[in-house]
C-alpha cells in the first residue's frame, strides 16, 4: 500500500451506528463500504430523543437543519408521579439548553434520524441483501467476508455495527446471552388527531411502582405521537421490534395511572411490544484489524435515551482514530478507540441499567456536555493476549 493510499473499511450494520460511522469515515477520505442484511430500510414505528451530546456529532455531519426541520423541540424532559402528576424533577431542555451544551436536544421519530444518516452516506457506499456468515484476518493484514448471497470482499479494517447479537462479536469473543431484564417495552407512534384535542406535556415520564411510561411528540408541528413502557413480564423473551402487542392488555397495565396517561393508550390504535435486553461491559471491543461499535459492544436499556446517542459518539471518536492511518496502523488506531470509549459506554451502560435517569434531581453535565470531536483521545493500550 502506498503512503498515499486511503485505507479501505467494510462496515457491517446499516442502523444507526454503522451509519454514521460511514458518514465520519468518507469525511475522514477513507474508502467505505457498508454492508446490510436487509434488502430495504423501513420506517419502524418508534421514537428517539437526541441528545445534545449526539447533536454536536450530528452537527458535523450538515444534518442539523434537516433533524431541526422534522423534530421536535421540547420544552423539558418532565418526570411525574405515576397518579397524581406531582413533578418529581423537570429537566429543563429547549434553549436553555442549547446554550449550556452547545447543541439542541430534540425528539424525533426513528426513521427520520436513520434516513438523515443515510443521506449523509453516498448511497452506491451501500450494499442491501449482504448477511455477513463468514470472516477471516489475512497473512497481509487484511479481513476477507463472506456473505450469505454468495458475494465476498476484502476490507483493510472492518467495523462491526450489527447490533446487540452480533455475529462478529460471537465469533471475536464467543457467544453469550444478553441479559434479559425480565421486563417488556410496548411502543408506537400515532397521529396526534387520534387525541381529539386533548392536550399532552412536550415529553413525560411517569413514574409508577414498578413499571413507567414515556411519552412525547415526534414531529415540530405536533402531529405524531411516541410513547414506551417498561412493565415486568419475566416470561418474555421476544426481542423483534415487528412484533405486534395487545393494546388492552397494555390498557389494563396502565390502568390505575394519571388521566393523561389513559387518555393516550385509549387513543393509539396498536402497539408493538418487545423484551428488554442489555449486556455487561465487554472488557474488550477490538482483535487486530476488526472492532464492535455501538450496540455490538454496549448495548443497553433505553432508560437513558442514549443508546443511539453512543453509537453517535463512538462513530465520531473512532474517525478521529482513523484519520490518516495507514493499514499498519488500524489494529492500534482500534485500541486506540476502545480505550477512548470504554469507561464513558460502560457507565451509561450501567447507569441506564438502574433506571433512575432523572428520576430525582439529577445533575446531567457529564452526558450532554460531552462532545466527541474534542475528546481528548486515549494512548492505545498495549496488545492484549488471546
Amino acid at each position: 500500500m502506498s503512503a498515499m493510499e486511503k485505507i479501505s473499511v467494510a462496515i457491517i450494520g446499516a442502523g444507526m451506528g454503522g451509519l454514521a460511522a460511514a458518514a465520519g469515515l468518507t469525511r475522514a477520505g477513507l474508502k467505505v463500504m457498508v454492508y446490510e442484511q436487509a434488502t430495504k430500510f423501513a420506517r419502524l414505528g418508534a421514537g428517539i430523543q437526541i441528545g445534545c451530546n449526539a447533536m454536536k456529532v450530528l452537527r458535523a455531519w450538515d444534518l442539523e437543519p434537516r433533524l431541526r426541520g422534522g423534530a421536535f423541540y421540547p420544552r423539558s424532559w418532565n418526570n411525574r408521579e405515576y397518579d397524581t402528576g406531582d413533578i418529581r424533577f423537570d429537566m429543563i431542555f429547549g434553549p436553555v439548553a442549547e446554550e449550556k451544551y452547545g447543541a439542541p436536544y430534540l425528539l424525533a421519530h426513528r426513521g427520520d434520524l436513520h434516513a438523515a444518516l443515510a443521506s449523509a452516506v453516498p448511497a452506491d457506499l451501500i450494499r442491501l441483501d449482504h448477511k455477513l456468515i463468514g470472516f477471516e484476518q489475512l497473512a497481509d493484514q487484511t479481513v476477507k467476508l463472506r456473505f450469505a448471497n454468495g458475494a465476498s470482499a476484502i476490507a483493510d479494517a472492518v467495523i462491526a455495527a450489527d447490533g446487540v447479537h452480533s455475529f462478529v462479536k460471537d465469533e471475536l469473543f464467543g457467544r453469550h446471552q444478553p441479559n434479559f431484564t425480565g421486563r417488556i417495552a410496548y411502543r408506537t407512534v400515532f397521529p396526534a388527531s387520534l387525541l381529539n384535542g386533548y392536550a399532552i406535556d412536550d415529553c413525560t415520564k411517569w413514574w409508577g411502582p414498578d413499571r413507567h411510561i414515556v411519552v412525547y411528540y415526534v414531529k415540530p408541528d405536533r402531529s405524531e405521537v411516541y410513547f414506551v413502557t417498561s412493565q415486568p413480564a419475566p416470561g418474555f423473551t421476544v426481542e423483534s421490534w415487528s412484533a405486534m402487542g395487545d393494546v388492552n392488555e397494555l390498557r389494563r397495565a396502565f390502568a390505575d395511572f394519571h388521566p393523561q396517561v389513559r387518555h393516550v393508550l385509549d387513543a393509539c390504535p396498536s402497539v408493538h411490544k418487545w423484551a428488554l435486553v442489555d449486556r455487561d461491559p465487554l472488557p474488550r471491543w477490538c482483535e487486530d484489524n476488526v472492532t464492535l461499535l455501538g450496540d455490538a459492544c454496549h448495548p443497553m436499556t433505553p432508560y437513558m435515551a442514549q443508546g443511539a446517542a453512543m453509537a453517535i459518539e463512538d462513530a465520531a471518536v473512532l474517525s478521529r482514530c482513523l484519520d490518516g492511518v495507514d493499514r499498519d496502523g488500524v489494529a492500534n488506531a482500534f485500541r486506540r478507540f476502545e480505550a477512548t470509549r470504554r469507561e464513558r459506554t460502560s457507565r451509561v451502560q450501567l447507569s441506564s441499567r438502574t433506571n433512575t435517569w432523572l428520576k430525582a434531581p439529577t445533575n446531567p453535565d457529564w452526558v450532554y456536555g460531552y462532545d466527541a470531536w474534542k475528546e481528548p483521545l486515549a494512548s492505545p493500550e498495549q496488545p492484549r493476549p488471546v
